[in-house]
C-alpha cells in the first residue's frame, strides 16, 4: 500500500484510467453489497472527482461485467434488502421504492415483488407493534391519534386497507393474527 506524500494530498488524487476505474470497483464490490446501477454511479461520480486519461470510461460497461463474473447480483441483494425492511415493518411501496433507488428494476423487481407482497400484512403488524398501534397499544386510542398513527402506517409504505384495520383494533385484539 503507497501512501501519499503532503504534496500529493493537497493536489488531490490523480486521475483515473480503466486499470484505476477497474481497481475502484473491485475494491467497492470487495467491501459493500451493491447491485450494477449502484456500482455505476459510484463509478460515474469518481470520474466526475477526479478526472479521466484515456479512451472513453464506461462505468455500467464495467459494472455488467463484474455482474457476469459473480461479483455482483441484482437479485440477490434485492431480496435481502427486501427482507430486511419487511422485518423492521416497512410496507411494500417502501420496499418497493427503495429498490429502484439501488437501481433494481425489470426482471429482478418483478421475482421480487410476490414476496414482499406475501410479507405485507406480517410487516404491518411488525410495524403496530414496534409503534404500539392497534392491538399492541396499552389503552384505545382516540379518533385523533388513530388517524396519526394511519398516517405513520401509510408512511411506512403500508396499503391504507390494512393501516385503518390495525388502528381501528382495540388492545390485545386479534394477537393471534399478528405472530
Amino acid at each position: 500500500m503507497s501512501r501519499a506524500t503532503p504534496e500529493e494530498r493537497r493536489r488531490g488524487a490523480p486521475p483515473l484510467d480503466a486499470a484505476g476505474l477497474e481497481r475502484l470497483a473491485l475494491r467497492y464490490v470487495e467491501r459493500f453489497a451493491t447491485t450494477r446501477g449502484r456500482l455505476s454511479a459510484y463509478l460515474t461520480r469518481k470520474i466526475r472527482e477526479r478526472g479521466w486519461v484515456g479512451d472513453p470510461a464506461d462505468p455500467a460497461g464495467l459494472a455488467e461485467h463484474l455482474a457476469g463474473l459473480g461479483y455482483i447480483d441484482d437479485r440477490a441483494f434485492g431480496e435481502a434488502r427486501a427482507a430486511a425492511m419487511l422485518r423492521r415493518g416497512l410496507g411494500r411501496r417502501r420496499v418497493a421504492g427503495a429498490l429502484r433507488a439501488a437501481g433494481i428494476d425489470g426482471e429482478d423487481a418483478d421475482a421480487i415483488a410476490p414476496k414482499v407482497a406475501a410479507g405485507a400484512t406480517a410487516a404491518a403488524f411488525a410495524f403496530a407493534r414496534r409503534r404500539r398501534i392497534g392491538p399492541f397499544a396499552a389503552e384505545p386510542a382516540d379518533r385523533a391519534v388513530r388517524e396519526k398513527q394511519i398516517a405513520a402506517m401509510i408512511r411506512a409504505g403500508h396499503d391504507i386497507d390494512i393501516a385503518r384495520k390495525i388502528a381501528k383494533m382495540a388492545p390485545e385484539e386479534g394477537l393471534e393474527a399478528a405472530d
